[in-house]
Parts: structure tokens; C-alpha cells; sequence
């Protein structure tokens, strides 16, 4: 590998300690706020230049998808990250039920595959929560859920469309009874579909920005 400038090394080094300690890739504007740059240009000419260099590596067939390198390995160790980039659509009542929210991706988030718990092949999204009933699951009001399209088993927290709403709540499937939806704050109810209950996608992680 190449070597470094002083700001590359530093810039690597956040990268390497916010992405262990968060979970998730840092934003342009992040990165250009904690060194203080004039412009998210110099952000983007440092990262081409440690991508070029062969100390952030895009993975093959993925968009804006990275894992951090290290020398002397074909192969990225096990403690190594591989950062997906994903589209944030908009949020979610954690809640009573609310109304769909369609179009485009308000937002990006980078986000380390192994410590968000998803894979690769799905489309996965992140939403943003409002509301409080997912409290007790330490689900809290401004966290971002990251949702990962997949049929749910009993107990799982899910994103889902009932009865034409939108809300994040845990999946129930009693045995020989239709599944309902459970708050994990007890000021909320219960929500039982009239006519509708669609799984979205199962939450596997959250991101929370202290």
C-alpha cells in the first residue's frame, strides 16, 4: 500500500474507531465537521485518494459499498467491516398506526453488515422511529431501525402495514389464531387487523446518534 499523508492517516483512523464504536459508516458531513473542512469536496478527494491507495476497498456490484483493508491480506480479517450503503424512507409510528409514507429515499446511511445483523443480498432500508411504544424493546423516539425484508417468526419486531397504516411493533402469532401486533409500552394496545396485516420487513438493528 501507499502511504499516507498526516490528514489520510487521520481520517482513516476516525473511520476505523467511529465505524467500531458505532456500527456504521460515517456521513460526508461528518466527517467534514470533526476535521472542520470548508466543503464535503475535500472529504470526497481524501476518500478517492485512501480508496486509491488500498486502504478502502468498494465491494464488487455494490453501490457506494466499502470495507476497510488491511496490508499484507487478499482477504479482510474477521474484524474487518464491510459498510453497505443503504436509503432511509422516511418514519415510522412507533406509535398508533400511521399513514404511508411513499417516494424516494429522504436520507442515506452507512451501515457495517456485521454489527446491523443483516445480509448482503437484501434490499434492506433504514426508517426512523417517532413515537413511544417500542420503549421497553429500547426502541426510542429519533432512533433509526434498520429493516430487513423477510417472512417473520413469532416474537420478531417487525415494520408492518396494517390496515392500510404504517408502524413498528412485535409480530404474535398465536397458535390457531390470527397474528396481531404488541406494543412494548403498556399505555399502548394491542392492534388485531380488521381486514389487513402485511410484514414489511424484520428490524435487526438500531442507530442511535448520541
Amino acid at each position: 500500500m501507499d502511504d499516507l499523508t498526516l490528514r489520510q492517516q487521520e481520517i482513516l483512523g476516525f473511520l476505523q474507531i467511529f465505524s467500531q464504536e458505532k456500527g456504521f459508516w460515517p456521513s460526508i458531513r461528518e466527517i467534514r465537521d470533526h476535521f472542520g473542512f470548508n466543503s464535503t469536496n475535500a472529504v470526497v478527494g481524501h476518500l478517492r485518494a485512501l480508496e486509491n491507495k488500498g486502504y478502502i476497498t468498494r465491494i464488487a456490484g455494490q453501490a457506494r459499498t466499502y470495507r476497510i483493508t488491511y496490508e499484507n491480506s487478499e482477504e479482510p480479517p474477521a474484524e474487518s467491516l464491510e459498510v453497505i450503503d443503504m436509503p432511509v424512507y422516511g418514519n415510522i409510528a412507533a406509535g398508533y398506526p400511521d399513514g404511508i409514507e411513499q417516494g424516494d429515499a429522504i436520507d442515506r446511511i452507512q451501515v457495517d453488515i456485521n454489527t446491523a445483523g443483516i445480509r448482503r443480498s437484501r434490499r434492506s432500508f433504514a426508517l426512523k422511529v417517532r413515537g413511544e411504544s417500542m420503549i421497553d424493546a429500547g426502541i426510542f423516539d429519533g432512533d433509526m431501525v434498520i429493516i430487513e425484508p423477510a417472512l417473520p417468526n413469532d416474537g420478531d419486531i417487525v415494520a408492518a402495514l396494517i390496515d392500510g397504516a404504517t408502524t413498528l411493533k412485535r409480530f404474535i402469532k398465536p397458535s390457531n389464531q390470527p397474528p396481531y401486533l404488541k406494543a412494548e409500552n403498556a399505555n399502548y394496545p394491542d392492534l388485531h387487523p380488521v381486514s389487513e396485516l402485511v410484514i414489511q420487513g424484520i428490524a435487526r438493528s438500531i442507530v442511535r446518534k448520541l
